[in-house]
């Protein structure tokens, strides 16, 4: 197998007495669909945001593409191609369609700003109807249709997504979830933190289940679906 897309040893992170991330260690494999799952609470939310640099680890290493992470900002995270849509989107409520994924471009990894926004509108012909429409003004799937674009706009190789379904219609959760199984078929690395637990089991290739900032139970989702540990010990549901 080749050399994974990111790996963390011993990851783990703090809020004061609060251990969040407890001595974590992930191995996530090119062109595979990951699922991190578990509880409320359980320091998915904070793995993801480690990964990507916005909070600080305590201690621990993450390696992505064979190059130690470590004191690197977002920013340059970004540029590596790792990609983030945040829990609850975080979009500019007074900002334009158009002007969302303009923020998200980043320049240097081959591709102009019309390219790249062009692919997005081709992924989500929704958006390039409303490019011109605040993102206030958008249904709460259109947000995550734009949340997901302005990610993509920076040309990710492993693109984590948190909570991605929340709030959504189930309709509207098919939609984005067919679209991240096409991204995945054109070999984007994906992370996915979700509250559709068996929706995600079905989507992903492997998960890790978290709880207490610690992995309990991992392997191929499929396998990890029918295990009774992932209803009566873990998610409760």
């Amino acid at each position: 197998m080749e050399e994974p897309a990111v790996v963390t040893r011993g990851l783990t992170k703090r809020y004061g007495d609060l251990v969040a991330v407890d001595h974590l260690d992930l191995e996530l494999h090119r062109g595979e669909i990951f699922g991190l799952l578990g509880p409320n609470g359980a320091g998915k939310t904070t793995t993801l945001r480690a990964i990507h640099g916005i909070v600080p680890a305590a201690s621990g290493e993450i390696v992505y593409a064979g190059r130690r992470l470590h004191g690197l900002s977002p920013a340059v995270r970004v540029r590596l191609g790792l990609g983030l849509v945040p829990e609850g989107r975080e979009l500019f409520p007074a900002m334009s369609v158009e002007d969302h994924l303009e923020l998200g471009f980043v320049t240097g990894r081959g591709r102009r700003l019309a390219e790249a926004r062009d692919e997005v509108y081709t992924l989500f012909p929704r958006l390039a109807e409303r490019r011109r429409q605040a993102a206030g003004s958008l249904s709460g799937g259109e947000q995550q249709m734009l949340a997901i674009g302005r990610a993509l706009m920076a040309t990710p190789a492993l693109l984590m997504l948190d909570e991605p379904s929340l709030g959504l219609a189930p309709r509207v959760v098919d939609q984005v979830y067919d679209t991240l199984a096409a991204l995945n078929r054109r070999g984007l690395t994906l992370v996915l933190v979700e509250q559709h637990v068996y929706e995600a089991l079905a989507l992903a290739h492997r998960a890790y289940i978290m709880t207490s900032g610690e992995i309990t139970l991992h392997g191929p989702a499929a396998e990890v679906r029918e295990r009774p540990e992932l209803r009566t010990s873990y998610l409760a549901v």
